[in-house]
């Protein structure tokens, strides 16, 4: 299936690791024009480089979205080098483990600066770009805005508020043909997650296991290239009436009867 995403340009915050990596290489094999915002310098050039010598005109603008301008800077250096913008991808955050007793007031406003504040700043002033080509947006948010996790109250509230502001800006957008979605990832397998396993867990491997044993639909963990996809397709306009939805790619994980596994 064509997406019809050829030559259009979209910006991927956090567009060169784990979940984000899928999404710039997937919108990439469409022939859309990826702009990596991302503070990981070494990975977004050298995905930047590969997807330029396979005639991709990929950019790649460096910084830390949670500083002030930054979103600006994204969104000007963008639209200077290619002319329009056509999609936003919000992605960039981490799960920072800041809860009711670890972080106190302080690392939660930190928390919602990390992991929330930029998705607002990158739409807001993304948004004559967006209105010109009618474009979309798709928010990545996570499975604990819906079943919680515990000791992550910061990262909790930033991607249930990012449902809340998707739902909001599908409403607020629609005069301008403007496309809002979530996706909604579970247990994906990122250099991060594997990070959290080794780290937190004295056998990695049985914890994996015990995961995937709940996983409903094949009793695995879902591909980064498996939420790309589906962001992929949020973002074309093969899925030109749809907005306003919470697409939660897990395998079951979420809404399947646990007792099925």
């Amino acid at each position: 299936m064509d997406l019809q995403l050829k030559g259009k340009v979209v910006i991927v915050t956090g567009g060169s690791e784990g979940i984000g990596e899928g999404i710039t290489r997937s919108l990439a094999s469409e022939g859309a024009i990826p702009v990596i915002a991302s503070r990981a310098v070494a990975a977004s050039e050298q995905l930047v480089a590969e997807l330029q010598d396979a005639g991709i005109p990929a950019l790649f603008i460096g910084g830390d979205l949670s500083e002030p301008g930054r979103c600006h800077t994204v969104v000007e250096q963008t639209a200077r080098r290619f002319g329009s913008i056509y999609g936003v991808v919000n992605n960039a955050g981490i799960n920072d483990a800041i809860g009711l007793e670890k972080g106190g007031p302080d690392g939660f406003r930190s928390s919602l600066d990390k992991n929330l504040y930029h998705y607002y700043g990158l739409v807001h002033f993304a948004l004559p770009y967006l209105k010109e080509s009618r474009g979309a947006i798709v928010n990545i948010s996570s499975k604990v805005a819906l079943t919680g996790q515990g000791n992550t109250s910061g990262y909790a509230a930033a991607k249930g508020a990012q449902l809340a502001l998707t739902r909001e800006w599908a409403a607020e957008l629609l005069p301008y043909g403007i496309r809002v979605n979530a996706v909604l990832p579970a247990e994906v397998m990122t250099p991060l997650y594997e990070t959290w396993l080794k780290t937190a867990f004295k056998d990695p491997e049985a914890k994996k296991k015990e995961i995937t044993a709940r996983i409903p639909l094949e009793k695995r963990m879902t591909t980064k290239e498996e939420i790309a996809d589906m962001v992929a397709f949020l973002l074309s306009p093969r899925s030109g009436h749809t907005t306003g939805q919470w697409v939660v790619v897990d395998g079951g994980y979420v809404h399947l009867d646990r007792s099925i596994t």
